[in-house]
């Protein structure tokens, strides 16, 4: 259990500053802002193939 715990805060750790890194977290004054944040920290690696995770 703890390890599995472990995994997933690295898992948010890498995702919080690879979405940072593609300026996920500039402007998150609209909803629409705040939900493409979470979807690039939880999805973090679809950023690394390059898919655009910013909803329009």
């Amino acid at each position: 259990m703890f390890r599995s715990r472990l995994l997933a805060l690295i898992w948010l750790i890498v995702g919080v500053a690879i979405a940072a890194q593609k300026h996920y977290f500039e402007h998150l004054g609209t909803l629409r802002a705040v939900l493409s944040a979470v979807l690039a920290v939880v999805l973090w690696p679809l950023l690394l193939l390059g898919i655009n995770l910013h909803i329009h």
